[in-house]
C-alpha cells in the first residue's frame, strides 16, 4: 500500500446524534484553545524565567493538555448536603468523558502543526507565504470539524468501520453508528479484499449537513491501469498543457498537433453571482443572533458549497481525460498568487480553478506511473515562437493569435502548448519535476494528511502526534 485517498460520505445522523457530533466539535475547538492558551502562558513566564518549558511540539501538548484536565484548573463539581458542608465530588473537566478522549488530542496536535508552520515561517524554512501565530478558534468558524483516529482493539476490530450494521452506515468510536447517504460499496470492496487500509476519520458541519472524510491507505491501482512500463525512449510524446481563461486548456505535442481543447469551462462562480448576491443582501438585512439569520446563512452557505463543487466536477473530469490518454505532459508553474491581485481578472482566475487542476494532474499522473514536467516559472511560453524560436515582448492579452515575423500565425494558447511540449523534450528527464507526493485521490475528499498508531493500549506516540521533535522558539 502506498498511495493515500480519500472516500467523503454525507452523513445522516439523528436528532441525538446530531448533539453528540456538536458536542465532539465543541471539544475539539476547546482544546486547540486551551492548548494554545498554555503555550501563549509558557512564552509570557519565560520571560522571567528561561527555565521555563514551552510545550510546542504535538506530542507534548497532548501531555500537558492529558494533565491539565484532571486537575483543579479545569474545573471542580461541589455538592452540599443537608448542614451546609460543600464536598468536592469532581476534580477537572467534568465533561470530559462524554467525548471520545481522541479529539482532545488531534486538536492538540493541530495545534503543534500550526506553530510549527509558524515558526518554519519565521525561519524561512517555510516555502509558502508567511503565517501568523496561530489564533483561537472562534465558534462561528468557516468549516467546524474534528478528527478520530482508527484504533485497533486488543481483539483486532477495527474503531472505524464501514458497512458494519448496514451497507450504507459508519461506525465512530465514542459515537457509535451512522447511517450514510452515499454508496460505500466501493470501498467495502477494498477493506475486505485488504487493499485499503482506514487511517482516520474527519467529520464537519459544512452547507448545513454532517460530513465524512475517511482517509485511506490503499494499494496501487491495478497493473490494466496503469501505464505499460518501457524504456524513456518508447514513451510517448510529450504533451504541452497551457491553461487559460477563455479557452480553459489547450493539449499539443512538439509537432504542433493539438490532442485537446476545452473551451466551454462550467464558470460555476460567474454564473451563480447573481443568486449569490441576492443570498447575501438578504442575509445581511436579518437581524443578528436571529433564527432567520441562522437559516439565511445557511442558504448561502449551501449555494457556495454547490459552486465549489460544480467546479471540482468538471476539473476531475478533464484531469481523469487527460492522465487517461497520455503519460507524459507537461505543465507551467503559475504564479497564481501574483496573478489575483490583477482586479480585472481576480475572479475569473479564482473561478478557474488552474491550482486544483494541477494538483489533480499531480497524483493521478503519479498513480498511473506517468511524467509530469513542470516548466519554469519565467518561461516565455506565450510569447515564443515555436518555429523559429523568436521571442515577442510586445504580445498582450488581447492579442489571441500569435503573428511572427517568421510568417507563423497561430493560435496563442496552441503555440503556448507546443512551447511547452519543446521545453520538455529539450530539458529531458534532467530537470523533470514529477510530484514527489501522490497525495491520494479525491473521491469525494477534502483533506488528506497521514495519521499513526498507538504504541500500546491507551498510549500515544510520535506517529501518533504526526509531529516533528520542533522545539520552541527563542525568547
Amino acid at each position: 500500500m502506498s498511495r493515500h485517498t480519500t472516500f467523503r460520505y454525507c452523513l445522516d445522523p439523528t436528532v441525538e446524534q446530531q448533539a453528540v457530533l456538536s458536542r465532539h466539535i465543541g471539544a475539539a475547538r476547546f482544546a486547540f484553545n486551551q492548548s494554545l492558551r498554555m503555550v501563549r502562558t509558557a512564552l509570557t513566564h519565560r520571560k522571567n524565567d528561561p527555565d521555563i518549558e514551552v510545550p510546542w511540539t504535538g506530542f507534548d501538548l497532548i501531555n500537558t493538555f492529558n494533565a491539565w484536565k484532571k486537575t483543579e484548573d479545569a474545573g471542580r463539581v461541589f455538592t452540599v448536603d443537608a448542614g451546609g458542608v460543600a464536598e468536592t465530588v469532581v476534580t477537572g473537566l467534568a465533561w470530559r468523558n462524554q467525548v471520545c478522549q481522541q479529539v482532545f488530542e488531534e486538536a492538540a496536535v493541530d495545534c503543534g502543526k500550526a506553530l510549527k508552520a509558524w515558526s518554519d515561517s519565521r525561519c524561512g524554512k517555510r516555502k509558502a507565504r508567511r503565517v501568523g501565530f496561530p489564533r483561537f478558534k472562534r465558534k462561528t468558524e468557516a468549516v467546524p470539524s474534528f478528527r478520530l483516529r482508527n484504533k485497533h482493539h486488543k481483539n483486532g476490530k477495527p474503531a472505524i468501520r464501514i458497512g458494519e450494521v448496514c451497507a450504507r452506515s459508519v461506525t465512530l468510536p465514542g459515537i457509535g453508528t451512522i447511517e450514510v447517504h452515499d454508496d460505500t460499496r466501493r470501498l467495502r470492496r477494498m477493506l475486505a479484499n485488504d487493499r485499503a487500509k482506514i487511517l482516520f476519520a474527519t467529520i464537519s458541519h459544512r452547507a448545513g449537513r454532517w460530513w465524512v472524510a475517511l482517509n485511506v491507505e490503499a494499494a496501487d491501482l491495478h497493473p490494466a491501469h496503469r501505464y505499460p512500463s518501457s524504456a524513456d525512449g518508447d514513451r510517448g510524446d510529450w504533451v504541452g498543457v497551457d491553461r487559460g481563461l477563455s479557452t480553459f486548456l489547450v493539449a499539443a505535442t512538439g509537432d504542433g498537433r493539438e490532442i485537446a481543447r476545452v473551451t466551454d469551462p462550467p464558470k460555476a462562480l460567474a454564473a451563480g453571482m447573481r443568486r449569490q448576491r441576492r443570498l447575501a443582501k438578504s442575509l445581511s438585512r436579518k437581524q443578528k443572533g436571529s433564527s432567520n439569520r441562522k437559516q439565511a446563512a445557511a442558504k448561502l452557505c449551501r449555494h457556495h458549497h454547490h459552486v465549489a463543487n460544480t467546479r471540482k466536477h468538471f476539473l476531475h473530469q478533464v484531469s481523469n481525460e487527460l492522465v487517461k490518454t497520455h503519460d507524459r505532459i507537461v505543465i507551467e508553474d503559475l504564479n497564481i498568487a501574483g496573478m489575483l491581485r490583477n482586479h480585472h481578472l481576480a475572479r475569473a482566475i479564482s473561478d478557474a480553478g488552474w491550482a486544483g487542476f494541477a494538483r489533480m494532474l499531480g497524483y493521478k499522473h503519479a498513480w498511473r506511473g506517468g511524467d509530469l514536467a513542470i516548466a519554469d516559472r519565467w518561461f516565455p511560453s506565450s510569447k515564443l515562437c515555436s518555429s523559429c524560436g523568436a521571442v515577442d515582448d510586445r504580445l498582450t492579452l488581447a492579442s489571441r493569435v500569435y503573428a511572427c515575423s517568421c510568417g507563423l500565425s497561430i493560435d496563442r494558447d496552441l503555440n503556448a502548448a507546443v512551447n511547452l511540449a519543446h521545453w520538455a523534450d529539450e530539458q529531458g528527464d534532467r530537470d523533470r519535476s514529477p510530484d514527489p507526493q501522490a497525495g491520494g485521490r479525491a473521491t469525494n475528499a477534502r483533506r488528506q494528511e497521514r495519521a499513526g498508531r498507538h504504541l500500546r493500549d491507551g498510549e500515544t506516540g510520535l506517529n501518533d502526534a504526526g509531529t516533528d521533535v520542533h522545539a520552541a522558539p527563542a525568547v
